[in-house]
């Protein structure tokens, strides 16, 4: 199957948008793919559905336009999107808060498929502390994220991160199994000639703060190893486990939003 590339946050969340990830090649060809997000910062939101290709293929990826999409809550708010082009189906009027369990229903050609996401409550995020080190001469700088992490146990974290909104972007998962219900002691790594990006003095960094639930936590975690090949963690270049039935590919998340901007001293 042709290298898939998963469009996360508002559909992309991968550390470029020409980034692709290798999934599983030789049996995963015209496999459905569901990308959607549900947060606490108001919509339309956007659930994003099409099929993989062959690996040898130089079309891109096939969208899926006439596909029922249904999503709904546990609050009795249910409604059925409108495909808008290029395999993007988008809500109307449905509206989201913490607390709430959402559900993502989708009929496409003959199969359903489904999928369920909590919406954590918010956590305060309250600024960015900037430190940095020097390797081999050069400086590399880190960002500290300021939140301090509730006191019950499962909390789980999401950062996505930009330079000077540049369209690649980079991202690190955070749970609270250490250090939990403190301040947070764990901060971001700032590219240093990462993939031809590298942070120097009076840049600007964009970073997103989500809160998730477990599932779409295991999620990332099993894409940021296969990102990074899977070094000790034994898992091989396949696709993330994600939380949609039926055998779909990609990942349903309900989640919060927080935006903070730093620049480099």
């Amino acid at each position: 199957m042709k290298n898939l590339f998963l469009s996360i946050l508002s559909l992309l969340f991968l550390t470029s948008c020409e980034k692709d990830i290798d999934l599983d090649l030789d049996d995963q060809s015209g496999k459905i793919v569901i990308e959607g997000n549900i947060t606490d910062g108001g919509g339309p939101y956007l659930v994003k559905i099409t099929k993989s290709v062959p690996y040898s293929s130089s079309l891109p990826y096939t969208a899926i336009e006439n596909a029922q999409v249904v999503v709904s809550d546990n609050a009795g708010q249910a409604e059925t999107l409108t495909y808008a082009g290029d395999g993007y189906y988008v809500t109307n009027t449905f509206t989201a808060q913490p607390g709430r369990t959402y559900t993502l229903k989708v009929n496409a050609e003959g199969q359903q498929y489904s999928a369920r996401s909590t919406m954590p409550q918010p956590v305060s995020f309250d600024g960015l502390d900037q430190d940095s080190f020097l390797i081999a001469g050069e400086t590399t700088y880190t960002l500290l994220p300021v939140f301090t992490d509730p006191p019950a146990l499962g909390n789980r974290y999401l950062f996505i991160y930009s330079v000077n909104n540049g369209s690649q972007k980079f991202f690190a998962e955070f749970s609270d199994n250490v250090n939990n219900g403190l301040p947070n002691q764990r901060p971001l790594l700032m590219p240093n000639d990462e993939d031809g990006v590298k942070v120097n003095a009076g840049d600007t960094i964009h970073v997103e703060m989500q809160c998730i639930d477990q599932n779409i936590f295991t999620y990332y975690s099993a894409l940021l190893q296969i990102l990074d090949g899977g070094a000790g963690s034994g898992i091989t270049p396949a696709n993330p486990p994600g939380n949609i039935s039926n055998g779909a590919l990609g990942y349903f998340s309900a989640h919060t939003v927080n935006k903070k901007d730093k620049v480099i001293q």
